[in-house]
């Protein structure tokens, strides 16, 4: 194949690549988006395929790594999605670290060293940079995976001088990346790679579950830097250009949901809020009372409201109720009462994450609004169901300068005139944090599993 040809084909290939980004910008385009995004990505493969001798491994290889993400994504539970993902991410930045421990085992196979010849310096920079890029998404992938999927606590795990030892290793991560790059070698090389590896650890473990959906998003930007990395060691444009769309939309994405929270991007880096000590301060020994009722109870508020307002959180995703409140809902539109949903831009364990939940069941995607500009029809609401949310609708957040998530915007239904909240029991969220909500007159707690609750609802609205 000519280079000519390759050049134009990388070309066609970004550009739908772009336009992937620009379909999933709205939910009314984002299959189309999708489709972009797989078009381009079979013509980027094909292309490097007629590139290289070894046509049969590589084809070998997608074909078993093919099969394999089949078959995980078909048995995959939503509720699963965001561990998926960490999961995805960390196999990415593993790629990374071997295919640059490759170009430097063999750089004249990888056609960035001539026989006899030392690297080139721009190319020791690149083998460093996407190394250490690549061995922090990697062990940091691991660890979100293994918070979101409950085998590691949700909880920061913090300890006495952790900023420092940080800070530490990263300048001997630096150190020894400026050793390699003066005399190329192979002990340089490792150790920077190991230290890059545990601080992907050190770096993930302190960040609270409150903050997980930033870590997603932040890992998802780290391992499109890591891509665009492999692209230079590789000299492939095609590779350079999709890593740092991944990379700089990743990375636009933490900013906005940093904001969302009104948390600055460095402070979740070094540690995010939640966890033990918020959770310690939220038990004062008082003893609160709250107001429960039934699934019966809840039906009479809605059906005879005029206007109710949805907020799904992850316990929703967990009892997979996702069909049965649309069903709801339908009954409610019946009735003549309004129904909207109002999504949180943090809620549940990955950007996006609700949204994903409420187009499975087809829900209508103008019946979907965002929290900014929901918040201001709260106060003329009727009645507003938290189904299986907690931390994205805290009052203390607005109310409390003593409260770990101060200052974070929420969705504001304590201005609703009721509010009625479905939970399994009165536990806090996955920040760790009690709920002022739950304890006000006006709200009405109905416990019990999301989809049963639901389902009793759609009963007795019939």
């Amino acid at each position: 194949m000519s280079a000519n040809f390759v050049y134009l084909a990388y070309l066609v290939a970004a550009v739908l690549f772009i336009l992937t980004l620009k379909g999933l910008s709205s939910p009314m385009t984002s299959r189309r988006g999708n489709m972009f995004g797989m078009i381009g990505m079979a013509i980027a493969v094909l292309t490097t395929l007629s590139l290289t001798h070894n046509v049969g491994l590589i084809v070998l290889a997608i074909m078993v790594g093919g099969t394999v993400g089949s078959v995980v994504a078909r048995r995959v539970e939503m509720t699963q999605m965001p561990e998926m993902v960490a999961a995805m991410h960390s196999l990415v930045g593993l790629a990374a670290v071997l295919v640059a421990m490759a170009a430097f085992n063999n750089p004249v196979a990888y056609g960035i060293a001539l026989p006899g010849e030392m690297l080139h310096s721009s190319n020791r920079i690149e083998l460093f940079i996407g190394t250490f890029v690549g061995a922090i998404t990697f062990t940091g992938s691991i660890i979100a995976f293994l918070k979101l999927s409950a085998r590691l606590s949700g909880k920061p795990l913090r300890f006495a001088g952790q900023h420092w030892l940080n800070l530490g290793l990263g300048i001997s991560m630096l150190g020894f990346g400026i050793a390699f790059f003066l005399s190329p070698s192979w002990t340089p090389f490792l150790i920077m790679t190991a230290i890059a590896l545990l601080l992907g650890v050190l770096l993930i473990m302190p960040i609270g579950g409150a903050d997980m959906p930033v870590v997603i998003s932040m890992l998802n930007s780290y391992s499109g830097w890591a891509a665009a990395g492999i692209g230079f060691t590789l000299n492939n444009n095609m590779l350079i250009i999709a890593g740092s769309l991944v990379g700089s939309s990743g990375a636009i994405l933490s900013y906005i949901m940093c904001r969302a929270m009104n948390r600055a991007f460095l402070n979740v880096i070094l540690g995010g809020f939640g966890g033990g000590e918020a959770a310690a301060a939220s038990d004062d020994g008082v003893q609160k009372t709250y107001r429960s009722g039934s699934a019966d109870d809840a039906a009479f508020l809605m059906g005879n409201a005029d206007s109710v307002i949805i907020v799904p959180g992850y316990g929703l995703a967990v009892a997979r109720a996702q069909h049965a409140i649309k069903e709801m809902s339908n009954a409610l539109t019946s009735k003549g009462v309004k129904v909207r949903y109002a999504i949180h831009p943090v809620a549940g364990r990955m950007p996006g994450h609700m949204n994903v939940l409420l187009a499975e069941a087809e829900v209508p995607y103008e019946q979907v609004v965002e929290m900014d500009e929901i918040n201001n029809e709260f106060a003329d609401t009727d009645v507003v169901l938290v189904i299986g949310a907690n931390d994205v609708v805290n009052p203390a957040a607005k109310n409390d300068k003593s409260s770990p998530i101060y200052g974070m915007p929420i969705l504001e239904v304590h201005k609703a005139r009721t509010v009625l909240v479905v939970k399994r029991s009165m536990a806090t969220g996955y920040a760790g944090l009690d709920n002022d909500l739950f304890y006000m007159d006006k709200t009405m707690m109905v416990f019990g599993d999301a989809k049963k609750v639901v389902e009793d609802v759609i009963k007795a609205l019939a």
